[in-house]
């Protein structure tokens, strides 16, 4: 059996799985990302690991790369909004960045009223929250409604728990000044609208996103991490939204939501110590999703790995080219 637009069957896709690498000293390594620095340059790996709950939950299949290339696909479209830092893409799992120092806060947009999570926008609404990061959200909604217009809700970033914060609690505590505030929460507006329009030409809903920011050298802004990828935003088909409201059915989502309730149906993932192993079909439907949105954008397929000690090394040499 094959998986869904690649020539490969399902146990040739779960043997290419990269879950860590090993470049050089100095790695950090975070949720899903290994990061390796120079003086002035960072390789960002983008690696297999599926991360949710506030940590790495299992690894889907070409996840890597599809995200890396993706987002890069993204970072070229927004130049004209806000630069980034976006050197190259040596490799389709690495991006090679400017380094820059990163502004402490996740600049969360939301266009619709939905989650599944804690920290959703949804599980507060429902719980009686009217005031949610500085916005006043009005009575009578339902769950997966579209908002009166797009809402910015900022999170710290914290090791364990990002905690939501207001524009004006986060400049009155110093995390970040009101100059840079006030272009940032700007920029992570207009980055939204253009990419719902952008989602919405290809037949998706860019339902809502995180934006991450940092200062170069001269003070300059500019975007960081990634941006409008299934892993940092959540999507819906345009084609059977309204159908499946009306029945009373959850959106055909095309991200990681679906992975996130079987996981929270099944066991407590922000406490439990150990998770139940997500089933390989699973997996690999995640594979599929990612990919269909990532063709639907971009035009074209990703490009198949080879064997997966091969990928590493080729990883490990790209990196350390790079970083000389």
């Amino acid at each position: 059996m094959h998986t869904s637009g690649f020539p490969l069957s399902e146990a040739e896709l779960l043997g290419k799985i990269i879950e860590k690498t090993d470049c050089r000293t100095g790695k950090v390594e975070g949720k899903v990302r290994d990061i390796y620095r120079s003086d002035n340059r960072i390789a960002l790996v983008c690696t297999d690991r599926l991360s949710a709950f506030d940590r790495s939950i299992t690894t889907i299949p070409l996840k890597g790369r599809i995200l890396n290339l993706l987002s890069a696909w993204w970072f070229r479209e927004t130049e004209p909004i806000i630069e980034n830092h976006l050197i190259s893409v040596p490799h389709p799992n690495v991006t090679i960045a400017e380094a820059c120092k990163p502004i402490p806060l996740e600049f969360v947009v939301r266009g619709y009223l939905t989650g599944s999570t804690s920290t959703s926008l949804w599980t507060h609404y429902s719980e009686g929250a009217r005031n949610y990061c500085g916005n006043i959200i009005p009575d009578g909604l339902r769950k997966n409604d579209e908002l009166p217009q797009p809402i910015l809700t900022p999170t710290t970033k914290a090791q364990s728990h990002d905690q939501p914060i207001s524009g004006e609690e986060a400049v009155n505590s110093g995390i970040v000044s009101e100059e840079v505030w006030s272009l940032a929460s700007k920029k992570a507006l207009e980055l939204f609208e253009f990419g719902q329009r952008k989602v919405r030409e290809s037949g998706f809903i860019l339902v809502d996103t995180k934006y991450e920011m940092g200062l170069i050298e001269d003070g300059s802004l500019v975007l960081i991490d990634e941006i409008h990828t299934p892993d940092s935003s959540r999507f819906w088909r345009l084609d059977t939204l309204e159908e499946r409201l009306s029945l009373g059915e959850e959106p055909d989502s095309v991200d990681k939501e679906f992975i996130r309730l079987w996981f929270a149906n099944r066991c407590d993932p922000y406490h439990d110590e150990r998770l139940p192993e997500a089933p390989p079909e699973l997996r690999l439907e995640l594979t599929n999703r990612y990919h269909s949105i990532y063709m639907a954008l971009v035009g074209e397929s990703v490009p198949l790995p080879s064997d997966t000690e091969t990928e590493l090394g080729t990883i490990n040499q790209v990196v350390n080219r790079s970083l000389c």
